[in-house]
């Protein structure tokens, strides 16, 4: 039987995105057709930090799966199935965000929601699990901890934390088109021999082995990066394109610099114990 989920307190709000825990009311007509920037009665403080640019992406790593927050469940009359394992996934459409009216509240996850971590709330990827969430519009991009259930609306496929959506630049818009791609930290290197622990940098992913070969060897020359520390991982379907291991995070952040400033090129870092 499907169980249904416990929606965030703003029930008037969800037909609008959709995130944790009361359950959903009947909206009025009002709340079922208006659109904008987030949820009604949502929205910035007053005076948030000045440092938002300066948060970090979340760093993926192995987690186990969350035993209740993965099952299926019923939101707003639709069924929703979350995936129980970590797989490749790749989904375009709306990102909305929330902020201050579900500043620590409970999320699907049990963890108190943060409005200024990076964070989302997804419909059906594993809880907790990571995702690159690109803006389709600047290119610029973001990675994120899922660890909340929404949005609950047909035209939107990811909820982000306020902080996650002010560097993807969508705060004032409210919305905004971007690709969703999960991120899977325990993977296998192409020759079969597990990854050791420590810190790596993804630069890319690609479901053909000679394209991710292909800016290995981009990598090799243009940065004379040591080809002891370059390699691609086979995850699912997709082969990672893998600089590391690091020996601290500042010494992975320095080469994620160098590879945006002389390559154009976006990394996320991955730690493994």
């Amino acid at each position: 039987m499907m169980k249904t989920i416990s929606v965030l307190v703003m029930a008037a709000a969800l037909a609008l995105g959709g995130c944790s825990s009361a359950p959903p009311k009947k909206l009025p007509p009002a709340a079922q057709t208006r659109g904008g920037g987030y949820y009604l009665d949502d929205g910035p403080e007053a005076n948030p930090p000045a440092n938002l640019d300066s948060i970090p992406d979340a760093v993926p790593r192995a987690e186990p799966l969350h035993r209740f927050a993965n099952r299926s469940y019923v939101a707003l009359g639709k069924p929703y199935t979350p995936q129980t394992e970590r797989r490749a996934t790749s989904e375009e459409g709306l990102a909305s965000w929330y902020g201050r009216r579900f500043h620590g509240k409970k999320t699907a996850s049990g963890e108190l929601y943060d409005m200024y971590a990076m964070t989302a709330a997804h419909p059906t990827l594993p809880i907790p699990s990571y995702a690159r969430v690109t803006s389709l519009a600047n290119g610029k991009s973001v990675v994120v901890r899922i660890n909340d259930r929404g949005p609950f609306h047909s035209s939107r496929i990811i909820d982000l934390s306020y902080t996650a959506a002010h560097k993807l630049g969508y705060l004032g818009k409210g919305s905004a088109r971007v690709r969703v791609e999960s991120i899977d930290p325990d993977a296998y290197d192409t020759q079969g021999e597990a990854l050791q622990g420590g810190i790596y940098l993804q630069v890319g992913a690609f479901s053909q082995q000679d394209n991710a070969q292909q800016l290995l060897g981009r990598l090799t020359r243009e940065l004379e990066v040591d080809s002891s520390r370059t390699r691609i991982v086979l995850s699912g379907m997709l082969h990672r394109v893998q600089l590391g291991p690091y020996f601290n995070d500042d010494e992975a952040r320095a080469d994620r610099v160098r590879l945006r400033e002389r390559l154009d090129l976006n990394a996320v870092m991955v730690k493994r114990d």
